[in-house]
């Protein structure tokens, strides 16, 4: 594996104070977070305000997401081949100009224009963000710098909802978006402050369109797939499915036979790469389901207030927030794979218990593995990025941390249907809402059943990689 970066950029970011860069770095991790949970609470007011229906402010949310997932593979490739600074000056610029549009929006069409404005910024920050860290950040402190970016996230996630509740009451809904504008150009100054500047290439790859365009088709299927069918067997959504099918096998065989494919399917032959990428998709699948069953649990199987039910969810993501610089501190000082496992063993040991413990246990029985499974995922996460990015050449950084944030968002749309759907069918009541307080209990043991067999199937792979190819384990300074 190669972990070398140009030695422009090594002399640029020695130049630099790291903080500087550490601090650029996590405010573009933070602000696609922030956009993804802030607009949610507004759902209710948006279908006042713009005299519509509920599925139609939907894609208010849906419009976000799908920009997102559908280009953040394709824009960390152009990083790759424009230049990873010049692109997140790019993209930070296009975020808070969405920003700005989505709050001066007077018809829901605009606002969920800008939505998809803002979602095609995230996708380059959030892209861009890791893939920088190689560029950056010295090795020795590449783990530290993930796990920072990854509490980052984190806080955005949590801070969304209580935030966008806020400026929804003080303010109205409009300041959600107004708010993000000089979010954006505070990014936007330290980047330009921070960041080194591009290394000259030697010769310029083109830009794989055809590749491009097929995988937004085939992500724009799949994740439309799960969320109109709420991982039901609707007909509309079957056959999205099939395009999206169809539309993988495509890609595979066109970037096969490409000369400069948008991505090169030997890097999945590195088994940290191939690897890194499915246990992300399958344990952010799992951290999903608990944002998914756990109100559900807490306020139908516990009887908790919607007040008591928020401050309970509010510990998934201040326990990841707490867990990440920690975690990535032990990845330096121990290296990714041991980080790895403990991450995806905290993970099991937290689906089992809630796969097993019965709804009398009350809120300890149900906060204390959500505590095990978030601090896990935080763990894992900033040790399976640590080792991926490390893993890959510095020309394929920005596609790679692409693919990892895919595999992320992979995992989000797949945990908020198809988990959604073990859950209901868990229940065995015809509609979730009206289910008794111990058939929702039920249907959280069932979920978590299943989210517990993704986890052993994660640390499955770890194992395998460990026993196989032990030099994955450690990155650049991992014995220090």
């Amino acid at each position: 594996m190669s972990t070398s970066v140009s030695p422009a950029a090594s002399t640029a970011a020695r130049t630099r104070a790291p903080s500087l860069v550490l601090a650029c770095l996590a405010t573009t991790m933070l602000l696609p977070s922030l956009g993804t949970s802030v607009a949610n609470v507004a759902l209710p007011t948006f279908v006042d305000a713009f005299h519509t229906s509920f599925r139609a402010v939907q894609w208010v949310v849906l419009a976000y997401l799908l920009a997102v997932t559908t280009l953040v593979v394709s824009v960390g490739r152009l990083g790759d081949l424009v230049g990873r600074r010049r692109l997140l000056l790019v993209g930070v610029t296009v975020f808070a100009v969405a920003s700005l549009a989505c709050g001066a929006s007077s018809a829901l069409w605009m606002l969920v224009l800008g939505r998809a404005g803002q979602g095609l910024g995230a996708a380059v920050m959030m892209a861009l963000s890791l893939a920088l860290v190689g560029d950056a950040v010295p090795q020795e402190r590449a783990g530290r710098a993930m796990g920072f970016l990854g509490t980052m996230s984190a806080v955005g996630t949590a801070l969304g909802p209580s935030l966008g509740g806020l400026l929804l009451a003080g303010l109205g809904w409009r300041s959600i978006f107004f708010l993000q504008v000089p979010l954006g150009l505070l990014a936007l100054a330290l980047a330009a402050a921070s960041l080194p500047p591009d290394a000259p290439r030697a010769r310029q790859a083109s830009f794989d369109v055809v590749g491009s365009a097929l995988l937004a088709i085939t992500l724009a299927a799949y994740a439309l797939s799960m969320t109109l069918g709420h991982g039901a067997l609707d007909p509309l959504a079957l056959a999205l499915f099939g395009v999206a099918v169809a539309g993988a096998a495509l890609f595979v065989r066109v970037q096969a036979h490409r000369a400069a494919p948008l991505v090169r399917l030997a890097l999945f032959r590195d088994r940290a790469v191939g690897a890194g990428f499915a246990m992300s998709a399958l344990v952010t699948t799992v951290a999903m389901t608990t944002l998914v069953v756990g109100p559900f649990h807490l306020a139908r199987a516990l009887g908790l207030s919607p007040a008591s039910v928020g401050l309970v969810m509010t510990a998934g993501p201040l326990v990841a927030a707490i867990a990440g610089v920690p975690a990535g501190r032990a990845v330096d000082r121990f290296g990714a794979r041991g980080v790895t496992l403990a991450g995806l063993a905290a993970m099991t040991l937290g689906c089992v218990a809630l796969a097993l413990l019965p709804a009398v246990s009350g809120v300890a029985g149900y906060a204390m593995p959500l505590v095990a499974i978030t601090a896990g995922y935080a763990t894992f996460q900033a040790a399976n990025n640590t080792a991926v990015v490390a893993a890959v050449d510095a020309a394929q950084r920005g596609v790679v941390s692409g693919l990892l944030n895919l595999s992320r968002n992979l995992g989000l749309v797949t945990g908020a249907s198809a988990m959604g759907a073990v859950f209901a069918i868990g229940t065995g009541a015809a509609e979730v809402g009206a289910a008794s307080a111990s058939a929702v209990a039920a249907g959280t043991q069932v979920a978590f059943g299943v989210a517990a067999m993704l986890v052993l199937g994660a640390l499955g792979l770890a194992l395998r990689m460990a026993a196989r190819a032990p030099r994955v384990a450690r990155v650049a300074g991992g014995s220090a």
